[in-house]
């Protein structure tokens, strides 16, 4: 085998799409807009506001430019092979991609942790909340989200990297740890054991997400006021949660035990938690947070004044 960074990989899961390539180039370029547009509008809506400067709304801010890199990820070569009818990747190329979707990956798990327990802090501890949650707590929560997962990311990538490629066919539109890991043809004992420490942790994850739920629930039936706060700020964070664990979960199984003769089905689960989550987060922030949807509102039906002459 030559030198790894003259290795060339083959994308497979667009082969049978040859004759609608047209079709998925447009639909792709229009989700991939959409995507952009919705998480770029709350971004700046909320960088924007002074009274939106708060933990759960930087919080959310965070979530929405973590969609964009893990959209832009997948979509900008998703549209080129589309484009030029291309289904190949560097060697080099595709870790790059590994590693900005594991990152994306592993810092949605991580904020949805953090937002979870400001929520806790929010609704469960609120005469100790200004104490607890302060500027500089958010931007150590922030940097840990960030390094934590820049860190998992680039621990997995090295250990990938150190295996022998004797395959060059991997089975989907985008390169995954685990595929390039299946083309290996040297022990992969080392990847095996680390993964199961990721599994570890991103379950125990979820599990202080859902020890915080308990507590959250309990407290919101005490008194109206944490009833309102679970339903407006709670309830978008626990679909998020559902939506981006269940799109990962299927595509994780489906890659390990589904059948590789349905290759669209495979090509929907293996692209649903890049493309998914990215799309209904903003929206579901920006219908359900009532701070954000006015200032929205407030942003495209306000009519600035016009400015007339000084001498009039």
């Amino acid at each position: 085998m030559e030198n790894k960074s003259e290795i060339v990989l083959v994308l497979q899961g667009l082969n049978d799409s040859l004759t609608n390539r047209h079709i998925y180039f447009t639909l792709a370029l229009m989700s991939y807009f959409i995507t952009i547009f919705t998480n770029l509008l709350l971004i700046v809506t909320i960088c924007t506001e002074t009274t939106l400067h708060e933990p759960i709304y930087i919080f959310v801010c965070n979530l929405c430019f973590n969609g964009i890199c893990g959209a832009s990820s997948f979509y900008p070569k998703l549209l080129h092979d589309l484009l030029v009818d291309s289904y190949v990747i560097t060697y080099s190329g595709c870790f790059t991609q590994i590693f900005v979707v594991y990152s994306y990956v592993f810092c949605d798990f991580t904020t949805l942790t953090i937002m979870a327990y400001d929520r806790y802090l929010a609704i469960c501890k609120p005469l100790q909340y200004r104490t607890l949650m302060t500027v500089q707590k958010v931007v150590q929560l922030l940097l840990l989200t960030w390094c934590f997962s820049l860190l998992e990311t680039s621990i997995g990538v090295i250990l990938t990297t150190r295996l022998t490629i004797c395959s060059r066919h991997v089975r989907k539109i985008f390169c995954t740890n685990w595929e390039v890991v299946k083309l290996s043809c040297s022990d992969t004992a080392s990847i095996n054991i680390y993964g199961f420490v990721l599994t570890f942790l991103h379950l125990s994850q979820t599990g202080l997400i859902l020890v915080s739920y308990t507590h959250l629930v309990r407290s919101s039936l005490q008194s109206c006021s944490c009833r309102r706060k679970f339903g407006q700020t709670c309830l978008p964070h626990l679909v998020t949660l559902l939506v981006f664990t269940s799109s990962l979960l299927f595509d994780a199984m489906y890659a390990r035990y589904g059948s590789s003769s349905l290759q669209t089905l495979q090509n929907v689960l293996a692209a649903e938690f890049l493309v998914v989550p990215p799309v209904i987060n903003p929206i579901i922030y920006g219908i359900n947070l009532r701070h954000i949807r006015s200032r929205i509102v407030h942003h495209f039906t306000h009519k600035p004044a016009i400015l007339k002459p000084f001498w009039f």
